[in-house]
Order: structure tokens, then sequence, then C-alpha cells
């Protein structure tokens, strides 16, 4: 009974130590999670994101009044001359007087334009959208971070796995190599068996320091994308659900991928800098009010208005209507281009994993075949029908076949993550990693207004604040 109740404790403290250590193991998804939360390329990208914020404040503070202080002091120095003269019969000799003055005032300067045929709010209009391809931009940047990571996951899988095979084959090579030497020592084999076993042995030696150092980059590399290096890699989840057909892609793709989006906000951006080129040949009113001190105590104020309109500035203006119209025709094409490319991404994904599973299929068949093989062969050469080149041939032969086998099996399962980003749904989001995500609005709205006043700028603090930056 009391055996019973110590494997019981034993059993029990076995299964703890093993659902601890795999609590410990690090999932795919944590590592997704480290690799956003961890990433540089977003932080910056985010902060450019936060710049072209900006550009809409600078455009919107085009609409206010300018309100200036000015203080100016002036020094002017006059020599007079006199001529000689008479005056009621005296000779008055000629004079040169000095007068020498200094005049100060202070006083407010306001300016406002109060038409001008659009121009400026077509400015406030345009850098929205440069804004909303700015976020477009942001997405596929965060997309390339997470396929990075997912790359780097299976990578360092896939070459952990490489290394086991390798450490397993030195070890049944060097069993080749002691079985021969024993074959060799009671005559059954010659000296030849036993240096090809030696040589066989040296190589394998040799491909598993090329494996570790291959393990050795895949960290590195994982480290690079995810923040740290890998300790556990839990097993990889089910691949992710993509599209029933690679046309429903294209059709997704083409809707929702960033690189479409932005070519999208990019050409709005364009038509509205057309009609600010066109409004800036036109004139505009503008208003503008004075008040001032001198420091004579004399106060002075003005009130006016101005209309300005550019009869010929030497070409500029048509100049520039001219180049915004090339650099809508750019942008246009460049959304053509980029449908183009983001279809053809969507097919080279999915081509990849249609070989890949081709390749898994096909490596099954092969690793089965090469096992069978090595195995038959093995046995034969204990008979002295076979040699212990033929041994070690059908040996490398099965390594081949289950390297290749793991190679298929994780460009496939990366190449499922490729078709979801060239779809453009690799997101956190989308993922559903379960994490609080970068809010990009959160700052635009904060600045949108160009904020001046001390309780906008309070809290703009507090949306810096929860965006670690302040």
């Amino acid at each position: 009974m009391r055996k019973i109740r110590l494997w019981a404790v034993a059993t029990c403290s076995a299964l703890a130590v093993m659902a601890s250590s795999a609590a410990q193991a690090e999932t795919l998804a944590d590592a997704l999670i480290s690799a956003y939360r961890s990433s540089n390329l977003l932080e910056q990208n985010r902060a450019l994101l936060r710049a072209t914020d900006e550009d809409v404040a600078v455009a919107v503070a085009a609409l206010r009044p300018v309100v200036q202080f000015v203080a100016q002091s002036t020094y002017s120095f006059q020599r007079v001359h006199s001529d000689a003269s008479l005056i009621s019969g005296v000779q008055v000799p000629a004079t040169r007087t000095n007068v020498e003055n200094l005049n100060s005032s202070v006083g407010l300067t306001a300016s406002m334009t109060l038409y001008d045929f659009g121009r400026n709010a077509l400015a406030v209009e345009a850098a929205k959208e440069t804004v909303l391809a700015t976020r477009e931009a942001l997405v596929q940047v965060e997309q390339n971070v997470l396929l990075d990571a997912v790359n780097a996951y299976v990578q360092v899988q896939l070459a952990q796995s490489i290394v086991n095979l390798r450490r397993n084959n030195l070890g049944l090579i060097d069993q080749e190599l002691q079985a021969a030497q024993d074959r060799f020592d009671v005559g059954e084999v010659t000296r030849t068996d036993v240096s090809q076993a030696q040589a066989a042995l040296a190589a394998s030696r040799s491909d598993l320091t090329s494996a570790e150092g291959d393990l050795v980059v895949a960290r590195e590399a994982y480290k690079a994308a995810v923040g740290h290096y890998p300790v556990d890699l839990a097993p990889r989840p089910a691949a992710p659900r993509t599209a029933a057909t690679v046309e429903a892609a294209r059709q997704v793709a083409l809707r929702a991928h960033p690189q479409v989006r932005q070519a999208q906000r990019q050409v709005a951006a364009a038509d509205l800098n057309v009609a600010r080129a066109k409004a800036a040949m036109r004139p505009s009113i503008s208003a503008e009010a004075n008040v001032g001190l001198d420091d004579e105590g004399q106060e002075s104020a003005s009130v006016g208005l101005s209309l300005r309109h550019t009869l010929y500035a030497g070409g500029e203006l048509s100049a520039l209507y001219r180049q915004t119209l090339a650099n809508r025709d750019a942008q246009k094409a460049n959304l053509l281009q980029t449908g183009v490319n983001v279809a053809q991404n969507v097919g080279i994904a999915w081509s990849t994993v249609e070989v890949a599973s081709a390749a898994i299929a096909a490596g099954d068949e092969e690793v089965r075949a090469a096992r069978t093989a090595f195995e038959g062969v093995r046995e034969e050469a204990t008979l002295g029908a076979r040699t212990t080149l033929d041994v070690l041939n059908a040996e490398q032969d099965l390594l081949n076949a289950q390297a290749d086998r793991l190679t298929a099996e994780a460009q496939r399962y990366v190449g499922m993550y490729q078709v979801l980003a060239s779809m453009g749904l690799l997101t956190v989001e989308h993922l559903n990693l379960g994490i609080p995500t970068y809010d990009p609005a959160a700052y635009y709205n904060a600045v949108k207004n160009a904020p001046a006043t001390s309780s906008q700028g309070k809290r703009l603090d507090r949306v810096l604040k929860s965006i670690g930056r302040n």
C-alpha cells in the first residue's frame, strides 16, 4: 500500500513538473506579442505618423488669425546744412546742424486671411489624407514585424530539429564505425570499410557543427525579430485560415491590403493638391489690425482690408500647377501598379504553400521508403551481402529525406502567414492576440485642432503618457 502511495506521489510530481514546463514554454502568440511590443521599427513609424499628424495642425493654423507682439526702436541721424543769408541787413553765415531722433513703440498686430478660394481649407484636407495614408503604412510595418517573428520562431524550431537529426546521425555512424571495427577484428571486412566509416563520422561531426551554427544564426534572428533569445518554444499551433481559393484571396487583398489603401489615400491627396495649386492663382482677401503706443505716450490703432492677386510671378504658379498634375498622374499609376504587385504577391504566397504541401506529401513517402531501405541494407550488411559504404549511404539518404520533410513543413507553415500578409490581414487585431494595440487616432485627435491652450496641452500630455512617450 505504501508503494502505491509513493508511486502516486511520484506520478503527481512528474505531471506537475511537466505542466510547469509547458506553462513556461513560449508560444507563437507570446513571440508575436513580444515582437509587437518591442519593435523599434514600429516605434519609429509611430513617431513618423505623429509628425504627420502635426501637418494637419499646421494647416488648420493657417485658417486662424496670427497675433504678434511688436516692439521696435528706431534711431535716426540727420545733418542739416543752411547757406549764408542776409537777414534784415545782417549777414548770417552758413551753418550745419545735427538732428538726432530716437523713436520707440510697442504694439499688437493681428492678421487673418478672410477668403482665398479654399486654398487653406484644401491644405487641411490634403494633410488629413496624408495622415490616413501614413496610418496604412504603419499597418504594413506591423505586418512585416509579425511575419518576421513567425519566420524567426519557425526557423529556430527547424534549426533545432536539424541539430537533433545530426546528433542522432552522429550516434548511428559511431555505432556503424564500432560494428565495422568489430567485423574487421574478426576478418569479415577490410580496412577500407573501417576507413569509410571513420570518414563518414568526421563528415557527420562537421555537419553537426554546421547545423549548430545555423541554430545560433536562427537564435540571433529570433532576438532581432522578437526582442529576446528563445528559451523553450512550444510546438507550433495550427496554421491560420486564409481564403478558400487564390482568387478569393486576391479579392480580399485588393480591398484590404494596407499598401493599396495607402496608394488610394495618396491619390486623394494629390487631387486636393491640384485644386490647391489652381486656387493659388486666384486672389486672396485678408484683414489686419494694429494697436500701438510710442515713447511719447501717443496711442495709435488701425484696421484694414487688403486684396492680393499675383499678376506675374515669372511662371512659378503655372509650373507648380503643372507639377501637381504630374504628381497626381504618378500617384494614379502607383495605385494601379500597387494593385498588380499585391495580386502577384498573393499568387506567389499561395503557390509557395501549394508547393510545400506537395513536398510534405512526397517527403512522407520518401522518409518511409528511405527508412525501409536503410533497415534492409543494414540487415543485409550483417549477413555480408552489403558493405559498410552501402549502409552509410542508405543512412545519409534517410537523413536527407527527414531534413527535407522538416524544411517543407516549415515552409508551408510560414507560407500560410505569408498568404495572410499578402491579403493585408496579418495584424494583431486579426490574429486576435488579445493585447491593447497602438491607437493611431489618439494623438491625431489631440492635435488636429492645433491646441495652444493649457487645457488642450494637458490633454496632449495625457496622450503622450498613454503611448509611453513622456
